[in-house]
């Protein structure tokens, strides 16, 4: 269900924004990104090549639960669907330190955000940068992102 919400708030970007550019990861950033969700595995971008091409001055927006296993942020090899040379939060980071202006917008309840770790640490590496996946928390986030 997160797919078909992401899609939607995709969408409606597009037609809000002068420039748009949207990629898909599972759980947690790693080594490469896709654009098309049900081709992942054939046809990906590597990161850095992403950050290579957009200035620093784009905004960035994740959208995820950030519910994923811990060892996916914090260990090389906790990737649940390859061998990931570097742990997630290196690749977050790296994101982080090229475009200053990011958020994560969460589509689980913020209520429910505390009962993960691995939100927990999201919202620590995004310096609790995180919005619910509301039209409020929207909100939100464009404000966060237009200082």
């Amino acid at each position: 269900w997160h797919v078909e919400l992401a899609e939607q708030l995709f969408s409606a970007a597009r037609s809000e924004f002068k420039h748009f550019e949207h990629f898909y990861f599972h759980n947690c950033l790693y080594e490469k990104v896709w654009k098309e969700n049900r081709r992942r595995h054939t046809e990906s971008t590597p990161l850095l090549d992403v950050i290579r091409t957009y200035p620093s001055d784009y905004r960035v927006v994740f959208v995820g639960d950030a519910a994923m296993s811990p060892y996916e942020i914090a260990m090389a090899g906790g990737s649940v669907e390859h061998w990931n040379e570097e742990a997630g939060r290196v690749w977050l980071e790296r994101v982080l330190n090229h475009f200053p202006k990011v958020a994560w917008l969460n589509p689980v309840p913020q209520a429910q955000w505390g009962y993960t770790q691995s939100n927990a640490m999201i919202r620590q590496i995004f310096s609790d940068r995180m919005y619910p996946l509301t039209l409020d928390g929207i909100d939100q986030a464009t404000r966060a992102l237009l200082r």
